[in-house]
């Protein structure tokens, strides 16, 4: 065993030679050898270990912060999560993506909000076309055990980083809404939500839609294991009820086992006729009208309910009539001395078909 020191990296390179020789006249072949490479590894690690002594000297950070970055590239909080979600393509659906941003922003079903304003039930930080703020990331088991694609439900703040906005301006928003609503409370923030002025601009606000509208499509290919063979209009249809409803369309058991099939209440879909297979969505159509979430928000229910129909786009107006004669709008209480006004069904007016029409054109049909 040896045991010397190295002044310099050319005083070592110079020595090596000479003590390479003198191994190769006193030991046997394979001694030498090892020892041969062990002189080649030190000469290896002499300029790597002078290297890092340089970035110590420069900096007693860099040798820290280099491996943080390293280590960042790998475990950053956001880019395994929504990964999926960035890579998703206009092609993995049959509907025009922007056509469900224009209807999410629609007052019909979310609104557009660009400041921070309480949801009407739980008081929690919306923004946008309801986009909450504050949402924890969750698991979400895959009880379909068909079904191989899995659920994603990132939090609030990955995707907020995942559409490209800046951390500190989602936790400055998150201040000032709970500064608001301590002194307004929830009832007085909602009555002042027309009066707010922009948090975020339209852009950004956009660009957060887009990546909550790509979540809903993911997750609704996890609730049902036949989501590439729907029409466009259901593709979409289903996409909206997971964008309204997220986790909670769980508790959809009856519309989730027609829709798949999993009760084996109908045969092979493939196998059924046109008139069958029409049979089946009207049954699956009549699960969503019976529930409570369709005649609390009539007026969306109709639309996303309408889109089920296999024959949507041949009339949307009239595929929208069809099922606002049958789900009737809650019995609205009258009060003494005040007129109750009447409720209306949007989706019968000339401007509502408009948009239904709109809608279809941005559809491919199948």
């Amino acid at each position: 065993m040896f045991s010397f020191t190295v002044d310099s990296k050319s005083e070592f390179r110079s020595s090596t030679g000479a003590r390479m020789r003198t191994l190769n006249s006193s030991l046997p072949n394979s001694k030498s050898l090892l020892l041969l490479l062990a002189v080649a590894l030190l000469a290896v690690s002499v300029p790597l270990l002078s290297r890092a002594e340089e970035m110590v000297a420069q900096d007693p950070a860099a040798v820290s912060m280099h491996a943080d970055a390293q280590l960042g590239s790998l475990s950053s909080p956001f880019a395994l999560p929504v990964q999926q979600l960035l890579d998703f393509k206009d092609s993995d659906i049959k509907f025009d993506l922007r056509v469900l941003m224009d209807t999410l922003r629609d007052n019909r079903h979310e609104g557009w909000v660009l400041a921070a304003y309480p949801d009407p039930k739980t008081g929690q930080p919306l923004i946008g076309a309801g986009l909450s703020l504050d949402l924890p990331e969750r698991p979400h088991l895959q009880r379909d055990p068909l079904n191989h694609h899995p659920f994603l439900e990132p939090s609030s703040a990955q995707l907020w980083q995942a559409a490209g906005l800046r951390p500190e301006e989602l936790q400055r928003i998150l201040g000032e809404f709970r500064d608001r609503l301590a002194t307004w409370n929830k009832n007085g923030f909602r009555k002042r939500i027309k009066t707010l002025s922009p948090e975020i601009t339209e852009a950004d606000a956009n660009q957060l839609l887009r990546i909550f509208a790509v979540q809903s499509i993911y997750n609704a290919k996890a609730y049902c294991r036949n989501f590439d063979q729907l029409t466009a209009s259901q593709q979409m249809a289903l996409s909206q009820l997971v964008y309204q409803m997220g986790v909670n369309l769980e508790e959809f058991n009856l519309f989730l086992d027609l829709i798949n099939n999993r009760a084996g209440a109908f045969p092979s879909v493939e196998a059924l006729s046109d008139q069958a297979r029409a049979q089946n969505w009207k049954a699956i159509q009549l699960s969503l009208m019976q529930s409570q979430w369709a005649r609390l928000y009539r007026t969306r229910a109709v639309a996303v309910i309408a889109m089920l129909d296999p024959h949507y786009s041949d009339g949307p107006a009239n595929a929208e009539h069809s099922i606002a004669a049958v789900l009737h709008p809650p019995v609205a209480r009258r009060h003494k001395g005040r007129a109750t006004a009447s409720l209306r069904n949007a989706s019968l007016t000339g401007k509502s078909a408009k948009r239904s029409h709109k809608k279809a054109r941005g559809m491919r049909s199948n």
